[in-house]
C-alpha cells in the first residue's frame, strides 16, 4: 500500500489529497504488460480513481470510473473503495501512437472522442451515475470537468506517469485540490497563481524522491506538500490532517466467477459442459486464470436448475 497525504488550509477554503503512486502503477503495468502509452493512461486513471475513492464517506462505498472513446485505447476502467483498494484495466494494453505536439505520450489521442462515466455505489437502492463528454482524454482535465459539471465542485487535478527507458514506471502521482463551502476568493487567487507555476506532478515526485535520502513515503509526501504550498500566503498554507493507505488490490475469487457463470443461462452453460467439458475464465483486472472442470460446471448447473 502507498500513502496519501490529506491536508486543509488554515482558512478552511480548500482541502488537498496528495499521493505518490509509482509502485501501484508499476504493478498494474506488469500485470497487464502495457505499452508506455497504455501505462500512462491506465496509471492516471488508477491514481485519479484511488483518490476519488478516499473521498467516499463509508467503508463499504465504492466507485467505478470509465473512460470510453473511439480511439485505439477503446476503454480505461478503474474501481476504488473508500479504504484505498484500487484495480483497473485498459481494453487495449498494446495501444501505441506517436508523441503528441508537445512531445508527450498521447493519452488523449488514444481515447479520442467519447464519454467519462463515474458510478458511485453508496449502498442505496440505485447507484449514482454521472456522465460527461470527454474534454480531451487527458484524464485530469476530464475529471476536473466531471466534478464541475456533475457535482458542482471546483477542483484542480494533477495526474501524471513518467516512463523510464526500460518502459517501467519511473514516477507516478496525483493531487486533488477541492474548494470547500464558504471559501475565500483570495484563496482561489493564491491557488491559481501557485498552479500556474507548478511543474508536472511527476517532476515533483521524481525530484522529491531523488532528494529524499531514504525518507519514508510519509516524509516524502510532507516534503512534496511543502514544496507545492510552501510559498502560499500564511493564511492559506496547509496543515496535514492524516495519511491514508491506497494501493492495488484485486478481490477476484473462484466464488465470484462462479456467479458469472451462473448468469450465462442454463442452455449456454449446458452447451459448454457437453461440447467443451471445461471452462477457463480470466479476471480482467488482475489477469488471474480460473479453471472449471466438468464436475465443477455440473455443480454450478445443478445449483441454478
Amino acid at each position: 500500500m502507498s500513502k496519501v497525504y490529506t491536508a486543509i488550509d488554515r482558512s478552511g477554503s480548500y482541502r488537498v489529497y496528495l499521493a505518490i503512486t509509482t509502485d501501484m502503477v508499476e504493478e498494474a503495468r506488469k500485470i497487464h504488460d502495457t505499452t508506455p502509452l497504455a501505462t500512462a493512461g491506465l496509471g492516471r486513471v488508477l491514481t485519479g480513481a484511488g483518490l476519488m475513492g478516499l473521498m467516499l464517506k463509508n467503508e463499504t462505498d465504492k466507485l467505478t470510473v470509465i473512460f470510453k472513446g473511439d480511439g485505439p485505447a477503446k476503454q480505461i476502467l478503474a474501481t476504488a473503495t473508500a479504504d484505498g483498494r484500487v484495480k483497473g484495466f485498459i481494453a487495449n494494453p498494446d495501444v501505441d501512437l506517436p508523441l503528441n505536439e508537445i512531445g508527450k505520450l498521447d493519452v488523449g489521442g488514444s481515447l479520442g472522442i467519447g464519454e467519462l462515466t463515474v458510478i458511485k455505489d453508496l449502498g442505496l437502492r440505485e447507484p449514482y451515475v454521472g456522465t460527461i463528454a470527454l474534454v480531451d482524454g487527458e484524464i485530469a482535465d476530464d475529471l476536473t470537468a466531471y466534478y464541475f459539471i456533475s457535482e458542482q465542485q471546483n477542483t484542480a487535478i494533477s495526474l501524471g506517469v513518467k516512463i523510464d527507458t526500460d518502459y517501467s514506471v519511473l514516477a507516478a502521482g496525483g493531487m486533488f485540490i477541492q474548494m470547500l463551502p464558504g471559501f475565500q476568493d483570495e484563496a482561489v487567487d493564491a491557488l491559481e497563481k501557485m498552479l500556474a507555476d507548478l511543474p508536472p506532478i511527476t517532476t515533483i515526485v521524481e525530484e522529491t524522491v531523488n532528494a529524499g535520502g531514504g525518507k519514508s513515503e510519509e516524509g516524502l509526501l510532507m516534503d512534496m506538500m511543502e514544496r507545492i504550498f510552501g510559498d502560499m500566503p500564511e493564511e492559506y498554507k496547509v496543515s496535514g490532517l492524516e495519511f491514508r493507505d491506497m494501493g492495488w488490490e484485486c478481490d477476484c475469487s473462484e466464488e465470484r466467477l462462479e456467479k458469472v457463470l451462473m448468469t450465462i443461462g442454463v442452455s449456454d452453460l449446458r452447451e459448454i459442459i457437453e461440447e467443451d467439458g471445461q471452462a477457463e475464465m480470466v479476471c480482467q483486472f488482475c489477469c488471474k486464470k480460473y479453471h472449471f472442470d466438468k464436475e465443477h460446471l455440473e455443480r454450478i448447473l445443478a445449483s441454478i436448475l
